[in-house]
């Protein structure tokens, strides 16, 4: 059996589900809101939610696309015994979550949050061109219209307070100079780019696409920034094998077999590295390169 963990409404997993319907095969799959306690039944663990139950055993493989396994913490009225049993009960979650992380698997729940400077860090080791970048808590020594400021930890979806709206974290060039210090900020070279590169890794194999977004004003920067009024030219891409190799082997040291890479062909020729997204958007690439990025998911699990 499949388990899949993933947000209630993340449409990425629907898709996939689809084809495991089609395939006709057995799965879970664990939304946000779920909460299970751990159990024992006929010298077996059994997990069991309000919607959804399972022998830990009967678990094939594992994709973890979004969210957490969340199990219940039991609660006991003596301190004592309480402090006692949360040590017992951390570590038979523990023991559940490595053993699901032991079986076939895309990508894993304590790695989901991996750190962009020990990325970048380790793509340099590699051999990758990564662009220049470094932590600053002032603008006094930036170039302006040369250094570009991106967010140090993926890219985070701001929830307004007082709204319903939110808002995405976009990378930016630096345009002027603050008069105050601030709160340390990755701050990085701008490379001057032909275009960009999206490659989608799936245990050892690449399937990349040219992104067009320099004659965009709007996605110049940032491609994310898209027009929908007049969409980018984006199309099938092969990269060298020998930076496949290198995507490789910096996935391999990252404990990830699944992800979405970004990368630059500069106009001086030279490819260069951005940054890996663990849970990896990949479904308008599918569809823009006719990749069946979905089945090849499905076929996976």
């Amino acid at each position: 059996m499949i388990l899949i963990i993933s947000n209630n409404s993340e449409r990425t997993t629907v898709k996939i589900i689809k084809w495991l319907l089609k395939m006709d095969k057995k799965f879970i799959r664990v939304h946000e809101n779920e909460v299970f306690e751990i159990k024992v039944i006929n010298k077996s663990i059994f997990l069991e939610s309000n919607r959804n139950s399972f022998f830990l055993e009967d678990i094939s493989s594992v994709w973890y696309r979004r969210g957490r396994l969340k199990i219940k913490r039991l609660r006991y009225e003596n301190q004592a015994v309480n402090a006692h049993m949360n040590e017992v009960q951390h570590w038979l979650e523990d023991y559940v979550r490595k053993t699901l992380e032991s079986k076939k698997h895309i990508n894993k729940e304590s790695n989901s949050d991996i750190n962009k400077l020990l990325v970048l860090e380790q793509a340099q080791k590699i051999g990758l061109d990564v662009p220049k970048y470094f932590l600053a808590d002032h603008t006094d020594t930036i170039l302006l219209g040369d250094t570009i400021i991106k967010t140090i930890a993926g890219n985070p979806i701001l929830d307004s307070i007082d709204t319903d709206l939110n808002g995405i974290m976009y990378t930016t060039v630096v345009q002027k100079k603050e008069r105050s210090s601030f709160f340390i900020t990755f701050f990085q070279e701008k490379i001057e780019k032909n275009f960009e590169i999206r490659t989608f890794y799936l245990n050892g194999k690449c399937w990349s696409m040219a992104i067009f977004s320099q004659n965009d004003e709007q996605t110049k920067t940032d491609f994310r920034k898209y027009n929908l009024t007049k969409p980018n030219r984006n199309i099938p891409y092969q990269l060298s094998r020998e930076i496949e190799e290198k995507i490789h082997l910096l996935m391999l040291s990252l404990d990830l077999n699944c992800g979405s890479l970004d990368f630059i062909k500069g106009k001086n020729g030279r490819f260069y590295f951005l940054e890996v997204n663990t849970i990896g958007q990949f479904l308008g690439m599918s569809y823009a390169c006719n990749y069946s990025l979905d089945k090849e998911i499905a076929d996976y699990l």
